[in-house]
């Protein structure tokens, strides 16, 4: 039940962050998909009731049960170290762009 719940909330938004309110790895991956104009989900799992299943179903569905798990047009991106590895490459944009979930910008 908790599994198909998250592969819904990721089948239907472009980015979702499973998330804690008191995590500071979750805080500053949302901060960072703030300043980039990023229309996301964040599923905050210490208010959500099943909170603790969908954590568990995301552990093994994608190996990392730890907060936040972050996912980019369906796909699975990691945590917070690999989201913002991903932004100091210059990967971050392009992927969020073509997920749809920034508006592309004219350089």
């Amino acid at each position: 039940m908790a599994l198909t719940k998250a592969q819904e909330l990721v089948s239907s938004n472009s980015v979702v962050v499973f998330s804690k309110t008191y995590c500071p790895f979750c805080v500053n991956v949302k901060q960072l998909l703030t300043q980039l104009g990023v229309t996301y989900k964040a599923i905050e799992l210490d208010k959500e009731s099943d909170g603790a299943q969908i954590q568990s179903a995301l552990g093994e569905w994608t190996g990392l049960r730890t907060v936040p798990n972050v996912f980019i047009g369906g796909n699975h991106i990691g945590g917070c170290d690999k989201t913002t590895a991903l932004h100091k490459e210059g990967k971050l944009v392009p992927l969020l762009t073509q997920a749809g979930a920034v508006a592309k910008t004219s350089a």
